[in-house]
Formats: C-alpha cells, sequence, structure tokens
C-alpha cells in the first residue's frame, strides 16, 4: 500500500484523487492546494486530508472553516509519491521541491518532456517506466493518438499517419474566462505540438498532426488518414483497434453523431461527471481506400488520462510490474469495460 499526494486539486486533479481512492493498492495521503472556494470544499467533503502550499492559502482555508492537516513539505515527507496536477509553469517550480526531498513525482502533458526525461503511455511503455523517480503522463490529445497508432502498429498495419484535431476552447467549468466564440484559431505550427509530443514516448512513430482550436468545450475531436503496410480489410482494422480496452468503438447510426450525445450517453451510464475514459472511435465511419486508413474520434480532454496516470503511480513504485494487470485493474476500478 502506496501513499500518493496530489497537489493541485483542479480538472485534473480531483479526477485522480478520486480514482486513487478507488484503488486497494494505494492510499491518498492528501490533497494540496492554494484555493479555498467550492473546489477545495467538496474534498472537505469527501473526507480527503487537506493541506495548503503556502501560508496564505492555509490562513485562507482556516477562515472557511477547512481543517488544514499542514503545509505542502508535511504532505510529501508523509507520501511514497507525488502526482502534480497543477497548472503549466507551477509544476516546473514543484520539481526543485521534489528532487530535494527526493520523492517520486508525476507530472501532466502540459510539462516538457525534458522536465522527467520520461513520457507515459500504460499501452505502450510502461515497462519503460517501472521504478523510475518520475515520469509525464502525456496529454489527452497525445494520449489518443497513442492508444491508437499503437493498436496499428502492434497488428503491422501502420506506415506513417496524418491527424488533424480540433481542439477545445477551455475547460467546460472556466469557459466564461477564456474561451473564443464565433471563430476558430489554427494553430501555427505544423506539425502541431502532439505529433512530436507522441514521438517522445515511441520515437518510431512517423506522425505529423495539425490543430484548430474551436468554441466548443466538451470535447477534442481527431481525424486521421493512415497510409497502411498492407493490404487489409476494415475487419481487420477494428480488430487491431480492439486490442486496446481503452479504445470504445461507437456508432453514428446509433444516434452518436456528436461530441455532446457521446457525453450524455456516458453521463447516462453513471460515470463520474459524464467521464469517458476511452476513446470512442466511430466504427461505422472508418473507410479504408487502396492502402489508405480513415477514421474520426473524440477525446474526453478532462478524463482520458486519470486511468494513466493510475498506471503510472504502480509503475513508478513497483507495486506492479505487468502492463496488463495494472491496467486491468485500473480498468476494473473505474469501470472500464
Amino acid at each position: 500500500m502506496k501513499n500518493i499526494a496530489v497537489i493541485g486539486y483542479g480538472v485534473i486533479g480531483k479526477r485522480v484523487a478520486d480514482a486513487i481512492s478507488k484503488q486497494d493498492d494505494m492510499k491518498l495521503s492528501g490533497v494540496c492546494d492554494i484555493i479555498s472556494d467550492w473546489r477545495i470544499q467538496n474534498a472537505v467533503r469527501k473526507e480527503y486530508d487537506i493541506y495548503a502550499a503556502t501560508p496564505e492559502a492555509a490562513d485562507n482555508m482556516k477562515a472557511e472553516g477547512i481543517t488544514v492537516k499542514g503545509n505542502m513539505q508535511l504532505l510529501i515527507e508523509k507520501s511514497d509519491l507525488v502526482v502534480d496536477c497543477t497548472p503549466k509553469k507551477i509544476a516546473e517550480q514543484n520539481v526543485i521541491i521534489y528532487k530535494t526531498q527526493n520523492i517520486k513525482f508525476i507530472l501532466q502533458g502540459g510539462e516538457k518532456h525534458e522536465t522527467t526525461n520520461h513520457s507515459f503511455s500504460a499501452e505502450n511503455n510502461y515497462q519503460s517506466a517501472l521504478n523510475l523517480e518520475a515520469t509525464r503522463v502525456v496529454s489527452c490529445n497525445t494520449t489518443s493518438i497513442l492508444r491508437t497508432l499503437t493498436t496499428l502498429k502492434k497488428a503491422g498495419l501502420l506506415e506513417y499517419a496524418r491527424g488533424t484535431l480540433l481542439r477545445r476552447a477551455t475547460d467546460p467549468w472556466e469557459s466564461h474566462l477564456g474561451g473564443i466564440m464565433n471563430t476558430m484559431v489554427p494553430e501555427r505550427e505544423i506539425p502541431s505540438h502532439q505529433g512530436p509530443d507522441a514521438k517522445s514516448v515511441d520515437p518510431d512513430l512517423d506522425v505529423i498532426t495539425s490543430a484548430v482550436k474551436v468554441p466548443e468545450t466538451l470535447s477534442h475531436m481527431h481525424y486521421w488518414n493512415v497510409k497502411l503496410k498492407k493490404n487489409t480489410t476494415k475487419e481487420e482494422v477494428l480488430k487491431a483497434f480492439k486490442t486496446s480496452s481503452r479504445i470504445k468503438l461507437i456508432r453514428y447510426d446509433q444516434g452518436l453523431v456528436s461530441n455532446n450525445t457521446i457525453k450524455e450517453m456516458f453521463l447516462d451510464m453513471g460515470r463520474p461527471w459524464g467521464d469517458m475514459y476511452e476513446v470512442a472511435l466511430w466504427e461505422d465511419m472508418l473507410k479504408i481506400v487502396g492502402d489508405e486508413l480513415f477514421y474520426a474520434y473524440v477525446v474526453d480532454n478532462q478524463a482520458i488520462v486519470i486511468p494513466e496516470t493510475i498506471d503510472a503511480i504502480r509503475a513508478l513504485t513497483g507495486i506492479e510490474t505487468d502492463a496488463l494487470k495494472s491496467i486491468t485493474k485500473t480498468n476494473i476500478s473505474l469501470g472500464i469495460n
């Protein structure tokens, strides 16, 4: 049983904390943040131990009636590993603390690969993360790229891949702050950062991405054009995708015609926050033309990295050395079929 700390209790942090609490081989030692509003108050309601990142934050929390167990230093001392879910650039500063305190840590995909020198995707490189001091769980979009392309690569089908990403403008809860309306914003550089990021996990991938920010917040959508290594059938491609337990094949003709209808399905399934941990890939939209494969899927930007993070905890702490066993255990705990 390993004690795991969560630093940063935002969109990802709260989900990671809940996921840790569902495991039987790790324990949530506490959550740490600077906020004292409804977000951290929900952590109190869940009876999580609360730690303050700064003295000022501690004072604000206490003023709101929150029992503060201590500071970040104390939380680190009672933990075996830290999952840092803080906003960009804050994690980079925290890394200095983690290294000084000689504690293992996991960063999120917004940080640079060079910060940890290892980037993680459970179905791709679990073994190389065993007992490391640190890793970085790649971003939501990069996770989806690795899941789908890895299945095709393992099946001997992938020559190269070219993808276009329609990226949500911001997280749903803060769309009143930084969202965009009545416009689309293309990323200036091609490739966009997701393709090179995928290569930080698997350098052998020949993948180029382009991205456009669109005025919605529910998810990302990807369109992919893959050059196949050999002539194949739609059935063989679907068989390859089915080897991943974290790709969910959906059908357009079943009414799943948009990201909001897919979100509604997962809400009806009883998932917390309607979270979709899987890549939702349209099997009836998938087409093969000659040696080219075309497909599209939806990515839940708030949820897809949660199971990856749990697996990364097991790999770094060494409590499970077998990738499939960890993935299966995580899937069962989170209700992934």
